[in-house]
């Protein structure tokens, strides 16, 4: 059997108006269709069969709510992701041109976790900590008063101009300390990208056998530079710029601000961090 999950709540609350697209790739065969938000997680993870096939609609907030909710390990159906949300990081990152659905499977297993104010959460493309998560928090306060074209581009750079206060971080990569001063942002990479296309660690691979993460820490003291530097982001070049960002690879990071600020996972924020520490 197909199963079609949506989660009526992405895409601005637009979740399940792609299902009717989607189906038309299905040539007519049987299917069924369910909302995330009402489906009982265990009892249908049971039922599944090596024959069933489940097509998972949303975008990347969808997909992390999938891998935290389901036991990807041992999933047994062969999952399917379609995007249809307004950050599709992850499908962007490994589709090519025409693709309309990715098989996930070998993507969705042995997922870094990251743990973050006693919370334990497993993530697919990064955790982002700093002027990153303050967009994603910005966002939501847009969203949440009706505002439905969100320009994470012109919150950052707002963000950045006038309202977002540098940090001081201390960064242990398996167990190596490095301190940083004046910095923007400290985001840790299981995939190349996130932020609506920003190619933060373009070298990063999802499925490379060390199973390392890359962390990225962009610091500056100038905001006109940083400006100037900022929108190499989306090219994938901040490397070009060794005195303002710095890579480092491990499996083990944690992260610790001077103060406390918002944080992402997939786009889903979490408010007032101080520290957060991620596994490979």
């Amino acid at each position: 059997m197909k199963y079609v999950l949506f989660n009526p709540l992405s895409n601005n609350g637009k979740g399940q108006e792609g299902v009717e697209e989607l189906v038309k790739l299905f040539d007519g065969a049987k299917y069924e269709e369910k909302s995330l938000l009402e489906l009982d997680k265990k009892a249908f993870e049971a039922s599944l069969t090596k024959e069933d096939e489940i097509y998972l609609l949303g975008g990347d907030g969808t997909l992390n709510n999938f891998i935290n909710d389901f036991d990807c390990d041992k999933m047994v159906a062969k999952v399917f992701m379609a995007p249809s949300g307004t950050g599709n990081d992850f499908f962007n990152s490994l589709a090519k041109d025409g693709d309309k659905v990715l098989e996930i499977n070998k993507y969705i297993k042995k997922l870094p976790k990251v743990y973050v104010k006693g919370m334990e959460r497993k993530f697919i493309n990064g955790i982002g900590y700093g002027i990153d998560g303050y967009c994603c928090e910005v966002a939501d306060k847009q969203k949440a008063a009706g505002k439905q074209d969100i320009n994470y581009t012109s919150i950052a750079i707002k963000g950045l101009l006038f309202h977002f206060k540098k940090k001081n971080a201390v960064v242990k990569v398996d167990g190596e300390v490095h301190e940083y001063k004046q910095v923007w942002l400290a985001a840790s990479m299981n995939g190349s990208m996130y932020g609506g296309g920003m190619l933060i660690a373009p070298e990063q691979d999802r499925l490379e056998k060390d199973k390392k993460l890359t962390i990225c820490v962009f610091k500056g003291r100038s905001k006109i530079r940083t400006l100037m530097v900022f929108p190499k982001i989306f090219e994938g070049k901040l490397a070009n710029y060794p005195k303002r960002v710095s890579y480092l690879r491990g499996k083990e990071i944690e992260v610790t601000f001077n103060e406390p600020c918002a944080l992402q996972i997939d786009g889903e924020t979490v408010l007032d961090v101080t520290s957060y520490k991620v596994v490979a």
